[in-house]
């Protein structure tokens, strides 16, 4: 299930509801000032050789103006830091007690924009673990959430043309239709959306119960991904509920390629996945994962949970770099894009 970040800082403020979100803009940890700037001239570090007394000591006028100078520039860019460290002192203050509304955290999680081209999918995941790397607790992603994460949940949902969710996923967490959201009603009508994100939903053997309303009264109509072997009695069976069937693949499962290409064939190019961890996994191993969104929660579980992408190993780490980083109560909300 979810998690979550917005523009790498100092950046636009997030969520609002029952929590206030601060961002922590990402800064050097050793920053370079005229004090640890290394420097060429004779006498400093760098140099040919460490001036001699004697030599001081017959420095012309001009060396001493220059040396003024320097001291002078200085003290200028000391006050200038201090007064610039002011302000975003007091930026994060104002930001801090006040919730970000939720045009501002739609803005910073905004997909990005089409390109010459046209629009390409851009398939993010939304997961959240806890301190020790666990992505459920007692099986499900509930109680090692929050109220921040499930705003940016919501609002992550919001700008999705379809949720991707694995089968064993939609079993565990009871998953019913997507609803639309009178507060970016507005915001899908200008990106040509549907009311509401349809949810896809993986299976290989559609061992789901099409009775239930996520089958057979969603807003917009769910689609069920599969493979072209998928038993032909529980495809019908889909169909009859009022599921979409769409084949992604030449055996019984899905080709996550084949997944992504699919349903941008029928439209859908802001693509947003919950998972689970075999899912994501499979997602991950076929390189087709642009973005990362990620709660850390500020909890410990032991046990023998779920890590957020499951399956086998893959043979080279992929590298991910880091967009931005909010944090509400201890929660982290990072977010990262493929390098």
């Amino acid at each position: 299930m979810p998690a979550v970040p917005g523009p790498v800082g100092p950046v636009a403020p997030a969520a609002g509801t029952s929590a206030r979100a601060t961002l922590h803009g990402m800064r050097r940890l050793f920053p370079v000032t005229d004090e640890t700037a290394p420097r060429t001239a004779a006498g400093t570090p760098g140099g040919e050789r460490a001036a001699h007394p004697a030599d001081r000591e017959r420095s012309t006028d001009r060396e001493r103006n220059a040396d003024r100078e320097r001291n002078a520039d200085r003290e200028r860019n000391a006050d200038r830091e201090r007064d610039a460290d002011r302000e975003r002192s007091t930026d994060r203050e104002r930001n801090a007690d006040r919730e970000w509304s939720l045009e501002e955290l739609a803005a910073a999680y905004a997909y990005p924009e089409p390109g010459p081209d046209g629009p390409r999918p851009w398939l993010r995941a939304n997961m959240v673990a806890t301190l020790d790397g666990a992505a459920q607790h007692e099986g499900r992603s509930q109680p090692i959430s929050s109220a921040a994460d499930m705003r940016i949940f919501g609002t992550l949902r919001a700008l999705a043309d379809v949720v991707v969710v694995g089968a064993e996923t939609v079993r565990r967490e009871g998953y019913r239709p997507a609803r639309a959201r009178a507060e970016f009603a507005a915001l899908r009508r200008a990106a040509g959306q549907a009311p509401a994100p349809a949810v896809a939903v993986v299976s290989a053997a559609l061992d789901l119960d099409f009775s239930l309303p996520l089958f057979t009264s969603p807003l917009v109509p769910t689609l069920v991904l599969t493979g072209a072997a998928a038993p032909a009695d529980r495809v019908a069976a889909a169909r009859k509920a009022g599921a979409r069937v769409v084949v992604a693949g030449d055996g019984a499962g899905v080709d996550p390629v084949r997944l992504v290409q699919a349903l941008a064939d029928l439209g859908h190019t802001r693509l947003l996945t919950e998972g689970g961890p075999r899912l994501l996994g499979q997602l991950v191993a076929a390189e087709v994962l642009d973005e990362l969104c990620l709660t850390v929660a500020p909890l410990l579980t032991a046990g023998d949970a779920q890590r957020i992408a499951g399956g086998p190993a893959i043979p080279v780490p992929q590298r991910f770099q880091l967009v931005s980083l909010l944090e509400e109560e201890g929660f982290l909300f990072s977010r990262y894009r493929r390098g």
